[in-house]
């Protein structure tokens, strides 16, 4: 576990939530919302939202389950959890604190795993990213779903090259001023422009043990939605 990350994000959670909307013109909202359908259309009994967080996906999922199933929501920061839980929406969510590299399930526990958005906090190399969505795989079902929504590079230079600059010019300054947090916000600036294209986050998928993985770019590719199936 990254202590130095945890206290990062234990610093943020009272804002957390009103700096992505913010800083992504409101776009996170219908991302994550059209990410949980998605999700959710295929079914299952047992649902995780790993890197939870302060819990938007996971109420997200909560709204579309249906009777009986459980949602479970990880994170390793209890500051954001203790968020999440207070929630009048997330009275049926279950949350556990957890490093999602070493989680507390036995294997085949879950029909479908989520992560929105905090993919990059996971990639401190490449090797680790494989390591722990291989975590990932091993509790899911066989046929179990992973969806993964994160923040991708866009095929086209002009608007790769817009959308970096967009981030070093407003994510630092704007998430500082409104959180308090300049190590949280200059974190963030950094991973953004690092992390992976769709095709290369693909493949990633697949070394982790995963089949049938298909992605879809969102919003000129500045995002990215993955799918693959254990």
């Amino acid at each position: 576990m990254n202590k130095g990350l945890q206290k990062i994000f234990g610093e943020i959670p009272e804002t957390y939530e009103l700096v992505n909307h913010i800083l992504t013109l409101g776009t996170d909202i219908v991302v994550r919302k059209r990410m949980a359908r998605q999700a959710a259309k295929d079914g299952g009994r047992r649902w995780l939202d790993v890197c939870s967080g302060t819990g938007e996906t996971a109420v997200n999922l909560s709204k579309l389950a249906h009777n009986g199933t459980q949602i479970f929501a990880a994170d390793f920061s209890g500051p954001m959890l203790q968020l999440a839980a207070a929630k009048p929406e997330a009275k049926n969510i279950r949350f556990v604190l957890a490093d999602v590299g070493h989680l507390p399930f036995p294997d085949n526990s879950f029909d479908l795993i989520t992560l929105s958005f905090a993919t990059r906090n996971i990639n401190t190399s490449r090797e680790n990213l494989i390591k722990t969505i291989s975590e990932f795989r091993r509790v899911l079902r066989p046929g179990g779903r992973y969806l993964n929504l994160e923040t991708s590079q866009p095929r086209f230079g002009m608007v790769r090259r817009l959308m970096h600059l967009y981030v070093k010019l407003a994510v630092k300054p704007v998430g500082t001023r409104i959180s308090g947090s300049k190590a949280g916000y200059a974190y963030l600036s950094e991973t953004i422009p690092r992390f992976y294209s769709a095709e290369e986050f693909a493949e990633i998928l697949t070394l982790a043990g995963f089949s049938e993985v298909t992605h879809r770019r969102m919003f000129l590719g500045i995002a990215a939605l993955h799918k693959a199936v254990k």
